[in-house]
């Protein structure tokens, strides 16, 4: 029989309720009677003690909130009678100890990669086309069409199709869709397009030069075609010294063209799809190779989270995070503003004070920059999160947390920074999943997993997506856009570690090239780069 309620760590005062509760019921739990008070939602919490006003609210062990009014025992905590709070922290004040999963049956598992001659090994081989401005945007979106119908052979007529028949009156709503063929089979091409590159301040395009560095030497780009206008803000040298800072001897292909130079769109334009088809037919000559699976970088995301997330997927990320750790290989846990609450915890798990101390000055400076804008990481809940019982951001952070597992913090990345140690890194972005997604891919990540318990088509443009859903319920709904589902573990039948092997399986396949994305399937290819100053 399915457990009813949940405590996630002993030390809580509240409760989880994994079915729809009806008031007046009464609920054993850890041989503690509890009776509903009001109807709870599945996801929602109950006080499991009286609790007045101005009372701690502790779950997963720490402060997510303190109550604003008297909350009986088997009471629903709602926004009415529970206001944010989170700890307080200070500098490293533990040494931090880790005790490594037992990984025997990962050391020598292997994926097929894309071997880089820098000693990174891509999980996909993308050839990638972007602007470093937004006045280049027509021109790639041009190249885009072009490649993508000529060189793809992708199908984009479908959804016309059917509006043909809507307006022919024809009756046929299920056209049928001719197989997509590609000239090449072993490289794909992809399109950035973004606002940025000029206006702004100086500090903008420089950010956006080195996110865009980042993606090219991501080890999933065999080479790039990069555009400029020519008198932007983000000059070509700008992106190239960037590029250079990242890996001063790289030998992967570039290919820029500065419009201002080259005379007429339809000439430059020529040019560019000439040497672009040159240079992706020699990126198709490479082939997978067997790789050790530390040569994963994998990034670890959460968006559209409910009231499980931080109970099933997200720890299964964790054990997932954990398993990387163990190997040498690495990962990275974003979203700085989903840390709020837990900042003490991942502080003592730095390996050292220098990294401890540059984590709470990003965290204060993004707070900071929050406060004068008007806002507050307080905040931060969306009302989708709101509806399905994260009613905190201490306690969605709490939860969002648990996708970085349990060892030491190797390391602190300011945004658009490269990630250059093995082991859990903590990379400073926004909570917007496709700002944070972004990052991550720009800062190395070959692999992103991402959890949802409310359904998201987030995709990237050079890294696979895999989306985990917390509830089976929602990976029913919406199969074209859930990879993996971790609802067994709310039901009961699979523990974390079990879920977090089954997830390493499938990472493995999908890395090796044997299992494509729903959001690659969908060309879900999401670029948004973080703006972090102002508009002059």
């Amino acid at each position: 029989m399915q457990k009813r309620l949940i405590k996630v760590h002993k030390d809580d005062n509240v409760a989880v309720a994994l079915t729809n509760l009806k008031a007046g019921e009464t609920i054993v739990l850890e041989d503690t009677e509890y009776t509903v008070l009001t109807d709870t939602k599945a996801k929602h919490k109950i006080a499991t003690t009286d609790m007045a006003v101005g009372d701690e609210i502790i779950m997963y062990g720490v402060l997510v909130g303190k109550a604003s009014e008297f909350i009986a025992k088997g009471g629903v905590l709602t926004t009415e009678n529970v206001k944010h709070q989170s700890a307080k922290v200070s500098g490293k004040t533990a040494d931090f100890n880790w005790t490594a999963p037992d990984v025997s049956k990962w050391n020598d598992a292997t994926f097929m990669g894309y071997h880089r001659e820098d000693g990174q090994v891509g999980t996909a081989n993308v050839w990638l086309f972007f602007p470093l401005v937004f006045c280049e945007n027509r021109n790639i979106e041009v190249l885009k069409e072009i490649f993508e119908k000529e060189l793809l052979h992708q199908d984009v007529s479908k959804h016309r199709r059917l509006l043909r028949s809507l307006i022919n009156n024809t009756g046929d709503d299920t056209p049928e869709v001719e197989e997509s063929t590609r000239v090449f089979e072993n490289v794909d091409v992809k399109f950035i397009t973004h606002q940025g590159g000029c206006g702004g301040i100086r500090q903008d395009s420089e950010t956006l030069a080195r996110l865009l560095a980042g993606y090219v030497n991501n080890p999933n780009v065999a080479g790039a075609t990069v555009l400029s206008l020519g008198c932007q803000n983000l000059q070509i040298q700008i992106f190239k010294d960037a590029l250079a800072a990242i890996s001063p001897d790289s030998s992967k292909p570039v290919l820029i063209y500065e419009q201002q130079q080259m005379g007429t769109v339809e000439e430059m334009l020529n040019v560019i799809i000439q040497d672009s088809f040159e240079a992706i037919k020699k990126a198709n000559n490479i082939e997978r190779k067997p790789t050790p699976i530390s040569k994963l970088k994998i990034g670890l995301e959460c968006g559209g989270s409910d009231g499980f997330s931080g109970i099933s997927a997200n720890p299964t990320l964790g054990h997932v995070s954990d398993i990387m750790a163990a190997v040498k290989g690495t990962a990275i846990l974003s979203e700085f503003p989903e840390l709020c609450g837990v900042e003490q915890e991942l502080v003592n798990r730095c390996v050292d004070t220098e990294k401890a101390d540059k984590f709470l000055e990003l965290m204060k400076a993004f707070e900071a920059s929050v406060v004068a804008a008007g806002s507050g990481f307080d905040m931060n809940p969306s009302p989708g999160n709101i509806k399905d019982g994260l009613i905190t951001d201490a306690m969605k952070s709490a939860g969002a947390a648990k996708k970085g597992g349990t060892s030491p913090v190797e390391d602190i990345l300011d945004y658009g920074e490269y990630v250059t140690k093995s082991g859990l890194n903590l990379l400073c972005t926004p909570g917007n999943d496709v700002e944070s997604t972004t990052a991550m891919a720009g800062s190395g990540a070959n692999i992103i997993l991402f959890t949802t318990g409310l359904g998201t088509p987030t995709g990237n443009p050079i890294t696979p997506v895999i989306k985990v859903s917390s509830n089976s319920e929602m990976a029913i709904k919406m199969p074209d856009i859930i990879d993996f589902d971790s609802g067994a573990v709310v039901r009961g039948e699979k523990s974390i570690e079990e879920m977090g092997d089954e997830l390493m399986e499938f990472i493995i396949k999908v890395a090796s090239g044997d299992i494509e994305t729903k959001a690659a399937k969908l060309n879900q290819s999401d670029f948004i780069p973080w703006k972090r100053g102002v508009s002059l």
